[in-house]
């Protein structure tokens, strides 16, 4: 809902604050007095087309801003959302533009720059004019469908209709994927396969090259202690001999010398005797080092063949890692993502044949559930034709006929497979032909409050604001009340503003606004009035007497009002 207008410097308002309130509110005044100057500021505010003549004269720019409430359900919320404008579902939305003499204009949502085009975006989803010149969203035949699901009530099937759609375009998605993953599977499968079977032999373990590099560095340490202990024993080769021939030297020394005569602990026998100890002892000695010597060589256990054998299964764990681009650690890991990989490509056919069969069970749902959606949009089609022709004759359209086109689009969609068209023939006998080719702008105007009429009764498609700009130009008696009368059903379920000379149509208002024109050459200015009911009551008898306003006129105005 519109609850504010603020203008500065539009043509010939210098500035002015408006409040607007729910239900019918009329614009009333002598031709010329400035009514379209309201309109055409909040179009400005709105993102309508301006140029600079909106500019009042000696103004360097005009400034329009609209205050809307719209409900924390609307869809201009998720619109700003889209475009990302922070708002609060809970306060009021602020449209505001700037229209400079040299023509050029800025545009703000909630004090937020923003484009006009998305201004504009924004209020198309808050206003629908009408009028003698112009006709906002119904033309759109992209509302058509909107008005006519809202109107049948579509809402769950709609729903529905477009999670299956959502649905549908994953997993058509997802069957892409597999033939993409399936055509290259081939190739990746060779490679793969050859990758594989090399780290299968090779058969790398996880922490295996800290284990081997510890056993090389240990056997190369082993194989150098043993060429030490080698080189050690070797000094020990024919020791043993040599002792054991002196020892006995010695001893035939001794008997010699006792055979002489010599005394048995004479100087010469005694030192003969304490060699002949020394030399066993070093025999012994010799001996028990030369087991020594050979039981710590045992000691090491060392194949020569062991140290080459580590240093082979090394080399070939970090010659792998280079050729495949990773650590020497990694490779039991790829060893198994290959293993995945390859398992994934021989399954990537079963998996393409079940995706398949998804979107198959999908697409069947769908086109299930959109033909009940056409089924319904074409029985709502029925009967809002029927509606909107018994809307017609009271509004002096009882030639014209009406229908609403609900045929196939030819292409599948998120809101079904239908395109709808509201289409009319205002000539007995003519072809039925889009909104838009009806010559008579009045005639459109009408037509939009008949099928807004129609729509209102269930609730479909209503805008929070409409405008009628003189929706009852050139008729006037009957025609102008029931033009009245369906004004003010429709503002029962909506906010509505008309600008109208008719008094049977401003006496169905709740609020009456007064658009006056005062001062002379450039101090001419535009000024807007809130009238009273005993004003309201002053301004039709002037509209159904002219410049003198009767006792009778007056009369006949209270009559109006409190029909």
């Amino acid at each position: 809902m519109l609850i504010g207008l603020w203008i500065r410097d539009v043509v010939l308002i210098e500035s002015l604050d408006l409040s607007i309130g729910p239900g019918l509110t009329a614009l009333t005044g002598e031709t010329g007095a400035g009514k379209s100057i309201i309109l055409d500021s909040l179009g400005l505010a709105t993102g309508a087309r301006a140029d600079a003549g909106l500019v009042r004269r000696g103004a360097s720019q005009a400034v329009a801003s609209a205050v809307f409430a719209p409900a924390p359900d609307h869809p201009v919320w998720d619109l700003l959302e889209e475009k990302g404008l922070s708002y609060a579902r809970d306060e009021d939305l602020v449209l505001r533009r700037t229209l400079g003499a040299d023509g050029r204009s800025r545009a703000f949502v909630n004090d937020q720059a923003t484009s006009v085009g998305v201004l504009r975006e924004i209020g198309d989803l808050l206003v629908e004019v009408h009028g003698q010149h112009e006709t906002v969203g119904l033309l759109d035949a992209k509302s058509h469908r909107r008005m006519l699901d809202a109107y049948a009530g579509a809402g769950e099937l709609l729903a529905e209709v477009e999670a299956l759609w959502h649905a549908l375009a994953q997993s058509r998605e997802r069957v892409e994927d597999l033939k993409a993953a399936v055509g290259r599977a081939a190739e990746e499968a060779e490679e793969l396969t050859l990758r594989l079977s090399e780290l299968d032999r090779l058969d790398p373990r996880e922490g295996e090259e800290a284990a081997l590099a510890e056993e090389r560095a240990v056997l190369g340490a082993s194989e150098k202690a043993l060429a030490d202990i080698a080189s050690a024993r070797q000094g020990f080769d024919g020791l043993a001999g040599r002792l054991a021939s002196a020892h006995r030297a010695l001893t035939r020394a001794i008997e010699r010398a006792l055979a002489a005569g010599a005394a048995e602990d004479g100087a010469a026998v005694r030192r003969l005797a304490a060699a002949a100890e020394a030399v066993d002892r070093a025999l012994v000695e010799a001996q028990e080092a030369e087991a020594a010597i050979d039981s710590a060589a045992d000691a090491f256990d060392f194949r020569p063949d062991q140290l080459e054998t580590a240093e082979e299964r090394l080399f070939a764990l970090r010659g792998m890692a280079r050729k495949l681009n990773v650590s020497v650690e990694e490779l039991p890991g790829l060893r198994a993502r290959f293993a995945e990989q390859l398992r994934a490509i021989e399954s990537s056919e079963d998996e393409l044949k079940a995706a398949e069969a998804d979107v198959a069970a999908i697409e069947a749902a769908y086109r299930t559930e959109a033909a009940k959606l056409s089924e319904l949009r074409q029985r709502a089609g029925e009967k809002l034709a029927e509606a909107v022709l018994s809307e017609l004759s009271p509004l002096k359209l009882e030639k014209a006929r009406f229908r609403v086109r609900v045929e196939p689009s030819g292409r599948e969609g998120p809101t079904g497979v239908d395109q709808v068209a509201f289409e009319i023939a205002t000539i007995p006998g003519a072809p039925f032909g889009p909104l838009g080719a009806i010559a008579s702008g009045g005639e459109l105007a009408r037509l939009a409050l008949a099928l807004k009429a129609a729509l209102a009764v269930r609730g479909g498609g209503v805008q929070p604001l409409m405008i009628f700009d003189e929706v009852d130009q050139g008729v006037g008696g009957a025609v102008a009340d029931a033009v009245g009368l369906r004004l003010k059903r429709l503002a029962a379920s909506a906010q509505v503003l008309v600008v109208t000379h008719s008094p049977q149509v401003a006496a169905r208002a709740e609020a009456h606004w007064r658009i006056t024109k005062a001062g002379e050459g450039e101090r001419l200015r535009t000024a807007v009035e809130t009238l009273s009911p005993a004003e309201r009551e002053e301004e039709i008898a002037r509209m159904l007497a002219g410049a003198q306003v009767t006792d009778a006129a007056r009369a006949a105005a209270r009559a109006l009002m409190t029909a």
